[in-house]
C-alpha cells in the first residue's frame, strides 16, 4: 500500500485517553474538534521512535547538532532565514510558550491580539495576570483580514506584546507580505514585541500562497519577534511534546529563557527523536498529506456551502474550517452539533460566538460521515 493510501487507514483511537475522541468513548459522535489529526505519523518517525524506545534507558536529553542543523537547514530551504543555533529555545510545546511570553511582559504589560483566535491566545495573559485587548478579524468579501483601525485603537500606553496567529487558526488564512509588513510597522510604531505562532506552516493547501516568518521582514523586526514553530501539527505529533522559539534578539531571548526557567520542562528524548525523522525522513509523506487534505478541504467547503443556514471561507491553510452558522439561528452551534452526533469546538471559546470549528484532518470515509450528520441536523433545524 502506497504512503498517500495510508491516510484513509481508520485507525480506532476510542479507548486511549484521547482529549479528541473521549466523547466518543461513550457516545456515537464523530470527532472533528480537537486539532489533531487521525492519521498515523509518519513510518520514518514510527521506526525512529521504536528504535528509541528498543534502547531502553529515557534519561534527560539535549538537541544533538544534526537537529538544530535541520532547523537551520529546513529555516533557510523553506524561507531563505538564515538562523544561529544560539536563537533556537526549546519548548514541551507552544501553550507553554504563549503563557512564558506573556509572562515575560510583566504584570503591568497588557497583551493585543485579533479574534477569533486559537484560545490559549486569550487565557495565557490572564493566567499572567496581563489585561488583554483584541481586535475582530473582519470579512472582505470572502476572506478574513486585520481591521488595523480597530488594533491600533485598542492600544494603550501599557501594551507591550502583540500575538500573531500565522497560519491562522481557526480562520485558515495566510497571511501576505503586504498584511504582515502593515502589522508589523504598526507594531514597531508602538514598541511592541511580536510572538508568531506559526505551528501551521507547513500546512500550506493554497499552491499559490508561501508562508512567510514575522522575523525574516526586516533585521528591526525580528528583534522585536518570537517565532514558534512545532512538527507536531504537520506531522500529528501533538501528544510527543517537542516545539521550539527562533529568538534572534539576545535581550528579548534572555527574558523568555527567564520566563521559562524552573517552570517549563525540557523536551523528552522521543519528542527530539521524532522532531529530527520528521524533519529529516518525512518529505514524500508530507507531500502526500497536503494533497489528501486538499481533497478533504474541498469536499467540507462544498459540503458546507451547498448546505441552508451554514457558510464557510476558502482555507489557504491547516485542516481546520471556520463555518458560520449565524443565519441558521442556532445558539449553542457546539452543543446542537453533539447532540446530532458531530463533536466540533464552539466558536465561542475563539472569541467568535456564532461560528464553529470542524477539523477535517481524518480518512475522508469517517470526514463524510461526519458531512451527512451536519446536513441531516442543517434539515431538521428547517
Amino acid at each position: 500500500m502506497s504512503e498517500k493510501l495510508d491516510f484513509d487507514r481508520i485507525i480506532d483511537r476510542r479507548g486511549t485517553g484521547s482529549w479528541k475522541w473521549y466523547k466518543a468513548d461513550v457516545e456515537d459522535v464523530v470527532p472533528l474538534g480537537v486539532a489533531d489529526m487521525d492519521f498515523a505519523s509518519p513510518p520514518a518517525v514510527l521506526q525512529a521512535l521504536q528504535e528509541r524506545i528498543d534502547h531502553g534507558v529515557f534519561g534527560y536529553s539535549y538537541p544533538t547538532d544534526e537537529l538544530n542543523e535541520i532547523i537551520q537547514s529546513r529555516m533557510k530551504t523553506n524561507y531563505a532565514w538564515e538562523i544561529e543555533t544560539e536563537w533556537i529555545v526549546w519548548l514541551p510545546g507552544l501553550v507553554c510558550g504563549l503563557n512564558a511570553v506573556s509572562r515575560a511582559i510583566g504584570e503591568a504589560g497588557e497583551v493585543l491580539s485579533a479574534v477569533p483566535v486559537y484560545p490559549p491566545f486569550l487565557t495565557a495573559p490572564k493566567n499572567m495576570g496581563c489585561e488583554l485587548h483584541t481586535a475582530p478579524l473582519q470579512l472582505d468579501r470572502d476572506h478574513w483580514v486585520f481591521d488595523f483601525e480597530a488594533l491600533e485603537a485598542a492600544i494603550t500606553p501599557q501594551t507591550k506584546l502583540f500575538l500573531l496567529c500565522n497560519p491562522h487558526n481557526p480562520v485558515g488564512r495566510v497571511f501576505s507580505r503586504q498584511e504582515l509588513e502593515t502589522l508589523a510597522d504598526l507594531c514597531l510604531c508602538h514598541n511592541l514585541w511580536i510572538c508568531a505562532d506559526e505551528i501551521h506552516c507547513e500546512l500550506i493547501l493554497d499552491r499559490d500562497k508561501e508562508h512567510i516568518p514575522m522575523a525574516t521582514l526586516s533585521p528591526e523586526i525580528a528583534a522585536h519577534t518570537i517565532t514558534f514553530m512545532s512538527p507536531s501539527k504537520t506531522f500529528n505529533l501533538a501528544g510527543i511534546g517537542v516545539a521550539f522559539a527562533i529568538i534572534p534578539d539576545d535581550e528579548l531571548r534572555l527574558k523568555f529563557k527567564k520566563a521559562i526557567a524552573g517552570i517549563v520542562p525540557h523536551v523528552t528524548a522521543l519528542g527530539y527523536t521524532a522532531c529530527l525523522a520528521a524533519y529529516r525522513d518525512s518529505a514524500s509523506w508530507h507531500r502526500a498529506l497536503l494533497d489528501y487534505l486538499r481533497v478533504n478541504r474541498d469536499l467540507v467547503m462544498d459540503t458546507i456551502n451547498d448546505t441552508p443556514g451554514l457558510t464557510t471561507y476558502p482555507v489557504e491553510a491547516t485542516y481546520l474550517a471556520w463555518i458560520d452558522t449565524r443565519a441558521a439561528g442556532i445558539e449553542n452551534p457546539g452543543e446542537y452539533f453533539l447532540q446530532a452526533g458531530v463533536d466540533m469546538w464552539d466558536g465561542v471559546d475563539f472569541g467568535g460566538p456564532g461560528f464553529i470549528r470542524l477539523n477535517f484532518g481524518l480518512p475522508r470515509e469517517r470526514m463524510r460521515e461526519g458531512l451527512k450528520r451536519i446536513r441531516k441536523a442543517m434539515q431538521e433545524l428547517r
